[in-house]
């Protein structure tokens, strides 16, 4: 069974950054492919970024390209997530999650974390 604990998250001024971690462990998560989604209140879940584990290979969510950069230690099965010039509007509660395919759709991940609290004041 995998488990996805996150961590990083805070209270950050508009422009800021933080630095989000999620480490897996259990299973093979060699071989899967990571995302991290967000969730504002009264939102739908949505995808943020995305990273085969072992490949390299990455996906952004448009408003988020330029800005946030995922990247993973393969030794340490984690899968960060460095978010600059942060806005108001990337407020959220951010989820680690795994997929055992290269998708973007939440319905395709089959392991989450619990989350952590990302709020950026004005």
């Amino acid at each position: 069974q995998v488990q996805l604990v996150e961590s990083g998250g805070g209270l950050v001024q508009a422009g800021g950054s933080l630095r989000l971690s999620c480490v897996a462990s259990g299973g093979t998560v060699g071989t899967n492919y990571m995302g991290w989604f967000r969730q504002a209140p009264g939102k739908e879940r949505e995808f943020v970024a995305g990273i085969t584990f072992s490949g390299g290979s990455i996906d952004y969510k448009d408003s988020v390209k330029g800005r946030f950069t995922i990247s993973r230690v393969r030794a340490k099965n984690t899968v960060n997530l460095q978010m600059n010039s942060l806005r108001p509007e990337d407020t959220a509660r951010y989820y680690c999650a795994r997929s055992s395919s290269w998708s973007t759709n939440r319905i395709d991940y089959d392991h989450w974390g619990q989350g952590t609290q990302v709020t950026v004041a004005s």
